[in-house]
């Protein structure tokens, strides 16, 4: 079986977590290195948290402390979603494991260059890793396969009316990575609020019963509070763990070839992903933007991700 290798770039974050938790064990995937960024919460939290999910899972992957702050606008947190800690809700043991102490820009240029082209980007937070690395050494963009993203909407937007928080947290690192001729394919909100985790789901895989699954139960049980009180909905979405499903099995995705631009005006569309749905404006596309998942694949793979770590944690709850 040939596995897809990528890097996960992400700002953990429930749905990083369980996007980690996916990448980590999953046979189709060889999950190369974890670079954090700030964006759930500020870069001090995401590290943390990221930590403490790879220490808890046993996850064999290095993780790597990327940037701090977005590249023009000042900083913004969800922490109406994820907490003070940006993953509030499960509880986890003194921290052991240790960032590397190479930055994450030097770890992502350094492993592309030595490839042979052969690693996907799964950029699942802000874009300001990513757009860093390709000011910095621009030699690495013909290197990427694929980048495999969660951000924007070609429809409303969730931090602003306009906007998904991915892309509104730095707008300017969004238009460098859509720009950069890099094969693009966006999981936006369109898609992403398809996965709405229900009690009934969240049950589900805590009836593994192992660590993986009690993880995934406090992660979800949590995000349903508070998507519930931010939003009004009655579940929670797992939006970034998409990419690694579109990586697993693409043909559980109906994706459309589109022009997407991002608006950095300081206005009420800041941070927006115009997506040129019906092609008015005759642009060459520049992503494959996802707009619908078969929620019962889905489903079926966040489950077996999670059984895959039965054998290590026999007799969990």
């Amino acid at each position: 079986m040939e596995k897809r290798k990528i890097i996960l770039d992400c700002d953990p974050g429930h749905d990083d977590a369980i996007t980690m938790l996916m990448a980590a064990v999953h046979p189709k995937i060889d999950l190369l290195g974890i670079t954090i960024v700030a964006g759930n919460q500020t870069l001090d939290k995401t590290v943390v948290n990221g930590l403490n999910v790879c220490q808890l899972l046993d996850i064999d992957a290095k993780v790597y402390a990327g940037m701090p702050k977005p590249l023009v606008r000042e900083q913004v947190v969800a922490d109406n979603v994820h907490g003070e800690s940006g993953l509030d809700g499960p509880v986890f043991g003194p921290l052991h494991r240790q960032v590397e102490k190479t930055h994450a820009i030097k770890y992502i240029i350094d492993t592309l260059l030595e490839s042979d082209g052969d690693i996907t980007l799964v950029p699942v937070g802000p874009l300001t890793n990513i757009a860093v690395a390709m000011r910095t050494e621009p030699r690495i963009v013909p290197k990427i396969k694929e980048i495999v993203l969660m951000g924007g909407a070609y429809g409303t937007g969730n931090f602003t009316p306009s906007a998904e928080f991915n892309i509104f947290a730095d707008p300017e690192a969004a238009q460098v990575v859509f720009t950069s001729g890099a094969p693009i394919v966006m999981m936006g909100l369109d898609l992403t609020n398809q996965t709405l985790c229900t009690m009934e789901v969240i049950e589900r895989m805590e009836a593994v019963g192992n660590a993986a699954g009690k993880l995934f139960g406090d992660i979800m049980r949590f995000t349903l509070k508070s998507q519930f009180e931010c939003f009004g909905l009655e579940a929670g979405p797992v939006h970034d763990a998409t990419c690694v499903a579109y990586l697993i099995h693409p043909e559980a995705f109906e994706t459309q070839d589109m022009f997407v631009e991002i608006d950095t005006n300081q206005g009420p569309c800041y941070g927006r992903t115009v997506c040129d749905e019906l092609n008015v404006l005759k642009q060459v596309p520049n992503a494959k933007v996802g707009k619908k998942i078969d929620t019962d694949y889905f489903w079926d793979l966040v489950e077996e991700c999670i059984k895959k770590y039965s054998d290590v944690y026999v007799g969990a709850k």
